[in-house]
């Protein structure tokens, strides 16, 4: 089993305990031990073969958990969920994740019509039968039912950080059958698309090689869905197919062009090839019969006069009137990040004290970094006002002690619905940098949650919008907002917009961030870490950052300290 395959047993506890109305701490106990695993830099099983190494010294890992863990290394299954599954229909937890409905609302739907399937949902919605619960009026009905396109239209996909849990062991694997020559990932996962569907790798030998066998005895394979000389498919254990080709070392960039699309932007090369007279396809570029080139990627591009394009910005969306132009953007990179500039402690819902988020971030080579515990709205997680006052100083000491990293004072303020924020000026004057964003009241009309949110970018303490438009993918859609708005009033304002670098949202959308470079806008990306381990998902938001066109000088977090002090001057 792979880290992620725990989590998820552990997010299915805790979804069942959910709907069960279980004791909230418990369910967040299952809640934060996924989170554990799913960041650990290293496999649980090589935990668990390490006699010195104890499961129960992790955060958020107790006797309790580090038990079931071991169970599941064991025995491949968990007693404790197989009975939560008989008291609690399993198919109820996907019914949880469509928008609208939540663990009571599905318990509801479950005793009043025995509902605890989406197919039964949907049929019910459709025959307006859901009204016969109290609150499933028409407007609710109706987000059910788009919610369950949206529901199906997602299904399969797999976000780009859980493909990765599953693609890097794989490839470690393959690359020890020996006679290759190359071997790389091709398709959505090398564009770095928010999600992909299944995983096409490419490969070329020297000479004979085991390869295919190889592949097909891969430990966490499934089913084998077809084995031949030069392509086979298998589905992974979690639910991902793989499809490995060996092709000719002379097609071997024709094809990685081909196979890492996107389909729109493949269409538009083999366009222009044709009117140069070229066959391009993925076994190469061909004048009639004659093959041309295929060995590299940059090879294909240069025979229809392009530079090559990075693999990021296939998507058919200008990438070729700025390759002509000499404009193709110089890439962000990692290392350009000089701070991290949301993150969570203990003050509020973080795992970590704001000492270890101080070590982590200068462990990273970080110039600065700022502290974000959430405002006192959120009930269950905020910081209370009369704590800031504790923190704030806790800060001060920490920066006593560290010269060679800025701890920003600041908070994550909640956008109240009427617009306002829910800190007093007050306390603001105390921070050194505002970040504000909506963490309710998901369902108000575009028009009201524009409002809403432009009228709190419009405070003067404020220097960042987090999460602008609220999804989380695979799970909630973006609440209705007009984003091109958002990008206007941070121009006017002098405000940035959050890239959050946490898998689970990637908000801003590439696209968005398209619009708000062309409109002056500097995006903040940061990891919305919950624990050190999280701060590594930075490379997330600079995956996505590549894939809207961003470089360094569009990104306020490669800028040194004195640099992105004055971008938060108003």
């Amino acid at each position: 089993m792979e880290n992620i395959d725990y989590a998820r047993v552990f997010g299915e506890i805790a979804d069942l305990l959910e709907i069960q109305g279980a004791n909230p701490f418990r369910i967040r106990a299952y809640r934060n031990g996924a989170r554990t695993i799913e960041t650990l830099s290293q496999p649980i099983e090589s935990l668990l073969a390490d006699e010195e190494a104890r499961l129960e010294d992790l955060p958020g890992i107790g006797k309790d958990l580090a038990g079931k863990i071991r169970e599941l290394h064991e025995t491949g299954e968990l007693n404790f969920l197989n009975e939560l599954r008989r008291e609690v229909p399993a198919s109820l937890v996907q019914i949880m994740h469509i928008p609208g409905l939540g663990p009571k609302r599905a318990r509801q739907l479950w005793d009043g019509l025995e509902i605890t399937s989406v197919e039964e949902l949907e049929e019910a919605a459709k025959a307006g039968a859901l009204e016969e619960l109290p609150g499933f009026g028409p407007t609710l009905q109706e987000r059910i039912l788009k919610g369950i396109v949206e529901l199906k239209a997602r299904a399969g996909r797999f976000k780009l950080a859980d493909a990765d849990i599953y693609v890097h062991p794989l490839l470690e694997y393959l690359r020890k059958a020996g006679g290759l020559a190359d071997l790389e990932v091709a398709g959505s996962y090398r564009r770095r698309c928010e999600t992909v569907g299944d995983i096409d790798i490419l490969a070329t030998s020297s000479g004979e090689s085991p390869l295919m066998d190889h592949f097909v005895a891969y430990r966490d394979v499934q089913e084998v869905l077809a084995k031949g000389p030069t392509k086979s498919s298998l589905r992974l254990k979690g639910g991902l197919q793989v499809d490995l080709r060996l092709v000719p070392r002379e097609s071997y960039g024709a094809a990685m062009a081909y196979f890492t699309g996107s389909k729109a932007h493949n269409i538009v090369i083999r366009g222009i090839g044709r009117e140069r007279g070229l066959k391009i396809n993925e076994y190469g570029v061909f004048e009639g019969e004659r093959l041309v080139c295929g060995r590299t990627e940059e090879e294909v591009y240069a025979a229809i006069d392009l530079p090559w394009v990075p693999p990021e910005l296939r998507e058919d969306r200008g990438e070729f009137d700025a390759a002509r132009a000499g404009r193709l953007p110089e890439s962000l990179r990692l290392d350009d990040i000089r701070g991290d500039l949301q993150m969570h402690t203990t003050y509020s819902d973080g795992r970590q004290s704001a000492a270890e988020m101080v070590e982590a971030c200068r462990e990273r080579g970080y110039e600065y970094m700022a502290i974000t515990d959430h405002s006192p709205s959120l009930a269950m997680t905020g910081i209370k006002a009369e704590d800031f006052e504790r923190q704030y100083a806790e800060i001060d000491e920490l920066q006593e002690k560290h010269d060679d990293i800025r701890i920003l004072k600041s908070c994550e303020v909640d956008i109240l619905e009427d617009g306002s924020l829910d800190l007093g000026d007050d306390i603001l004057a105390l921070m050194d940098f505002v970040v504000i964003a909506v963490h309710s009241k998901f369902n108000m009309s575009r028009a009201d949650m524009t409002r809403r949110i432009t009228g709190a970018m419009r405070h003067p303490k404020v220097n960042a919008l987090a999460h602008p438009t609220g999804r989380l993918i695979n799970r909630r859609e973006p609440y209705p907002v007009d984003v091109e708005e958002l990008v206007k009033v941070a121009c006017d304002q002098g405000l940035m917009l959050e890239l959050n670098a946490q898998p689970d949202r990637l908000d801003l959308r590439d696209f968005h961030l398209q619009m708000a470079r062309e409109a002056g806008v500097k995006i903040v990306i940061s990891t919305d870490a919950h624990r050190a381990a999280e701060l590594d998902y930075m490379r997330y938001g600079v995956d996505q950052a590549r894939r809207g066109w961003l470089e360094r000088a569009d990104v306020g977090n490669t800028y040194a300290l004195e640099e992105f002090l004055k971008l938060l001057e108003k």
